[in-house]
């Protein structure tokens, strides 16, 4: 089978999307590792297929690099729209769902392939805190630790330690290391699925911003987190460990397209 893709990054989380809403694509799990694999594939951190949803404008069905369906992607929420722009499936605002439930993204600018998208996440509260850091769930499940000297951590060593932790079984979490520097918020992540340092992940972004406040005792604001992919924002309202008004807001941008057969 031969498929139309199109390669998309937010601040270097990389992505292949699929225009599916015609129902005529089916991968297998073994497809998509293959096509995320940077050696004999296409190359990316995840694979997402837009699809046909009642009373949305499409619903966005993520996938880890390793082939399996996954939880949210915020940075992949955001190339979605995107793409979904660059097509003309929607206007300036796009309403989806996925696998944490309904979005909203808007194209905030629009420049060649490049575009500025806000994404609406989902409303959420502070989880469990724990000596050594702090759960949260954004959409995909997070555990924020705030370390000194960010980078000298180990984040593949330490990172894989704590995602397969037995406090996050069964389904184990992402990992984020996060440092607060001159007012802003640096952080690495280690991704599950991908089993590896991303250069950015958009609902870790969001975690780590959202403990941040917690920590802070910030009530409303909008947090500027810097990534090795680049630099994102996060606005926010607090009431006590409840945040709601949650967005992320970041550049989107369209690598290349092509034809690949699976």
């Amino acid at each position: 089978m031969k498929i139309r893709f199109y390669k998309y990054q937010g601040t270097g989380n990389d992505f292949i999307i699929l225009d599916n809403l015609n129902g005529e694509v089916f991968l297998r799990k073994d497809d998509i590792a293959f096509l995320c694999n940077r050696h004999f594939g296409i190359g990316a951190d995840g694979l997402m297929q837009l699809e046909k949803k009642a009373g949305y404008d499409y619903y966005l069905k993520y996938y880890n690099s390793d082939g399996n369906e996954s939880s949210m992607c915020g940075n992949g929420g955001r190339c979605s729209a995107a793409f979904a722009y660059s097509l003309g499936i929607i206007g300036s605002t796009a309403k989806f769902d996925a696998a944490d439930g309904e979005h909203v993204a808007e194209i905030l600018q629009a420049i060649g392939s490049e575009c500025e998208v806000r994404l609406r996440m989902k409303d959420t509260r502070l989880g469990r805190e724990f000596s050594d850091g702090y759960f949260i769930d954004t959409g995909s499940p997070h555990f924020v630790k705030f370390v000194k000297d960010l980078k000298s951590i180990n984040v593949v060593e330490e990172g894989k330690r704590l995602r397969f932790d037995p406090r996050f079984a069964p389904a184990g979490t992402n990992v984020d290391f996060a440092e607060t520097i001159r007012g802003r918020i640096s952080v690495r992540t280690y991704e599950r699925g991908v089993e590896k340092e991303t250069l950015s992940c958009g609902t870790g972004v969001t975690a780590s911003a959202l403990v941040a406040a917690c920590l802070s005792h910030a009530n409303k604001g909008t947090a500027v987190i810097d990534t090795p992919g680049g630099s994102l924002k996060v606005h926010f309202t607090r009431n006590g460990d409840c945040f709601t008004d949650v967005c992320l807001e970041g550049p989107a941008v369209n690598v290349f397209s092509g034809e690949i057969s699976v």
